[in-house]
């Protein structure tokens, strides 16, 4: 019997549903990066496996041209391949992500997982609320190979050549964007020509995604031709590329280094307010 792939968000209920699922948590706090794999060790979905932001979900800072490239770059995508094969994905298996900060981390495991060619992904959608285990959880490798990318992701040099011909989206609170505060990042501002679209607003008050309609709606005005979405440091954008692509306005394009990289050179405009 075939199944039906989930490619944007899933419930649990489905996720109760599916026979031999590869689970992926990815819940992380920024302030105390090792939470996230303590509670996990706590207690998780059955069957799920660990993946730490900085350690799976991210590349090392500076590049080997000597350059800084955010807080968050994009890992070597065979060594991001190499990680899944050893938790046993394989072509056509449905892989779901979640976390505990409504679909954050989540998220961008989702597009990195599409990054590598795999479009049997979702993310988890809401809480948990089922049983957990603080059991680890058995892999049998697998010989999968990533396949071309089912999306896209642009450097910096590019979009300062493009800025004011492509939409841009920054998925960070409205006091970051606007240049009023900076808690992590080199100068406090945006990129010019963005767009503010917290990546929160896509989430209702009982913490999941809000309707297609609704979103639909509420994104459509920020929709184009070529959309391109950042936040502080690549994370948050891939929330606001799930949203639009789970209310039908196509996948966009990643700007991995985002504003920890952007504002790290001070030959890139700043804008505020």
């Amino acid at each position: 019997m075939t199944m039906t792939a989930f490619t944007t968000l899933i419930s649990p209920a489905e996720l109760r549903a599916l026979d031999d699922p590869l689970i992926l948590d990815c819940s992380f706090d920024l302030a105390d990066t090792a939470a996230g794999e303590r509670a996990h060790a706590t207690g998780h979905i059955p069957g799920a496996h660990y993946l730490h932001l900085d350690r799976d979900l991210a590349g090392p800072k500076t590049g080997a041209d000597g350059v800084f490239h955010g807080r968050h770059p994009l890992p070597d995508r065979e060594a991001f391949a190499a990680l899944l094969r050893r938790l046993g994905l394989r072509a056509g298996r449905q892989v779901v992500t979640y976390d505990a900060q409504g679909g954050m981390y989540a998220a961008r495991a989702w597009w990195m997982l599409r990054w590598l060619g795999h479009a049997e992904v979702a993310v988890l959608d809401g809480a948990w609320d089922g049983e957990r285990t603080a059991d680890l959880s058995a892999a049998t490798p697998t010989d999968w190979q990533p396949s071309e990318p089912l999306v896209k992701h642009i450097d910096a040099a590019t979009l300062l050549k493009q800025l004011g011909n492509v939409r841009l989206i920054d998925a960070r609170a409205a006091e970051r964007f606007r240049g009023e505060v900076e808690p992590l990042d080199m100068a406090a501002g945006h990129i010019p020509s963005a767009s503010n679209r917290f990546f929160k607003d896509n989430l209702g008050a009982d913490g999941r995604f809000k309707p297609v309609a609704q979103l639909r709606a509420e994104l459509l005005p920020l929709a184009a031709d070529t959309v391109v979405h950042q936040c502080g440091s690549g994370v948050t954008a891939c929330h606001n590329l799930l949203a639009m692509s789970h209310a039908g306005l196509g996948d966009g394009v990643l700007y991995p280094g985002s504003w920890s990289e952007w504002s790290a050179d001070p030959a890139r405009p700043i804008a505020k307010g």
